[in-house]
C-alpha cells in the first residue's frame, strides 16, 4: 500500500557524497558552462554580424545554438549549486519548472535538427529551387514552430502532471525527470500517461521520417553519379548532431526506465552528466570548424581584433 503522504518538494539522491572532490566537480562544470555560453553566443554573433551568413542553412544553426543556451539554463545552474550543497531538495514548482524547460530543450533540439536535415535536402536535391523554395517566410515560420509547438505541447503535459498528488519524493538523478515523478503519484494518471505517450510519439515519428526522407534522397542524389564530397561535407557535422542527440537521449530514457544493474552511481552519473554537456559544446564547435563559411567569418574577427589590438 502506497504512504498516503502528499509532498511539495523532491530530493535528488543520484548526488553521492564525494567529500572534497565535489570542489573539482564544481571547477569542472562551472567552466565547461562558461564554455557553452562562449561557443553558442560567438556562434550566434558570427551570423548576426556577417551578411553573408544570412542564409537559411546558418539561420536554423542560430536557432539550434539558441536552444543550446536555453536548455544549458534550464540545467547548468541548479546542476551547480546542488553540487556544493549538502541539501538536495527542490521545491515541487522549480522541480516542474525545469522539467518544462528540459523537456521543451530536448523537443525544439530533434525538430531542429529535422528541418536542418529537410533543408541540406533541398540544397543538395533541388539546388536552383532553392531560394524559391526556402523563402524567408517560410524559413521564418520554420523556425519558430518547433519553439511554438514545444512550448504549448508542454505547457498542457505540465499542467496535467502538476494536478497529482505524489506519495514519494524520491528522484535518482541530478535533475527533475517527469516519469520518475508520475510514477510516484498517488491519483489516476491515465490522462496524463495516455497524452505523454501520443505526443511522445508524435514527437519522435514526425522529425524522425523528415530526417530519413531527407537523408534518403541526399545520399541517391550524391551516390547516383559517383560519391560528391563537397555536398555530403555539408551533412557530416549535422549526422554527428544527430547521433550524440540520439546517444544522448538514449542513455537518459534507459537511466530512468531500466534497472541500474552494477553501475556505480557515481560513474553513470559522470557518464550522463557528460554526454548532456556534449551537445550544446560540441555543436557550436563542430559546426564553426567544418562550415567553411563559418570559419572564415571567424578568421575575419580574430584578424579584426588583432589589428585592433595592435592599432591601440
Amino acid at each position: 500500500m502506497r504512504n498516503s503522504t502528499h509532498f511539495s518538494s523532491v530530493i535528488l539522491t543520484a548526488y553521492t557524497d564525494v567529500g572534497n572532490v565535489k570542489y573539482l566537480y564544481f571547477i569542472i562544470l562551472l567552466v565547461l558552462y562558461v564554455c557553452i555560453i562562449i561557443a553558442n553566443v560567438l556562434l550566434i554573433s558570427i551570423v548576426y554580424m556577417d551578411r553573408t551568413l544570412h542564409e537559411p542553412m546558418y539561420l536554423f544553426l542560430c536557432s539550434l545554438c539558441v536552444n543550446e543556451l536555453y536548455g544549458s539554463l534550464g540545467m547548468f545552474p541548479c546542476l551547480l549549486v546542488n553540487m556544493l550543497s549538502d541539501n538536495h531538495e527542490l521545491q515541487l514548482a522549480y522541480c516542474y519548472l525545469q522539467v518544462y524547460c528540459l523537456y521543451t530543450y530536448g523537443t525544439v533540439e530533434f525538430c531542429n535538427l529535422a528541418l536542418m536535415s529537410y533543408d541540406r535536402y533541398v540544397s543538395i536535391c533541388h539546388p536552383l529551387q532553392y531560394n524559391s523554395i526556402m523563402t524567408p517566410t517560410k524559413v521564418t515560420s520554420l523556425i519558430v514552430a518547433p519553439w511554438l509547438f514545444s512550448f504549448v505541447q508542454f505547457a498542457v503535459n505540465v499542467s496535467l502532471s502538476v494536478r497529482l498528488k505524489l506519495c514519494g519524493n524520491i528522484i535518482e538523478k541530478v535533475w527533475c525527470d517527469n516519469y520518475l515523478l508520475i510514477r510516484q503519484a498517488c491519483s489516476d494518471t491515465t490522462i496524463v500517461n495516455i497524452y505523454g505517450l501520443f505526443m511522445t510519439i508524435v514527437v519522435i515519428v514526425g522529425p524522425l521520417a523528415l530526417i530519413l526522407f531527407s537523408y534518403v534522397r541526399i545520399f541517391k542524389v550524391t551516390f547516383s553519379n559517383g560519391p560528391n564530397k563537397k555536398s555530403l561535407n555539408t551533412c557530416v557535422p549535422h549526422i554527428v548532431s544527430l547521433l550524440n542527440y540520439s546517444i544522448t537521449v538514449s542513455f537518459a530514457v534507459f537511466q530512468s526506465r531500466v534497472s541500474k544493474g552494477n553501475v556505480p552511481p557515481t560513474l553513470r552519473i559522470i557518464i550522463l552528466v557528460f554526454l548532456l554537456i556534449m551537445t550544446p559544446l560540441l555543436n557550436p564547435i563542430m559546426f564553426g570548424l567544418k562550415l567553411t563559411k563559418i570559419r572564415d567569418a571567424y578568421k575575419k574577427l580574430f584578424n579584426h581584433v588583432i589589428v585592433l589590438k595592435c592599432r591601440t
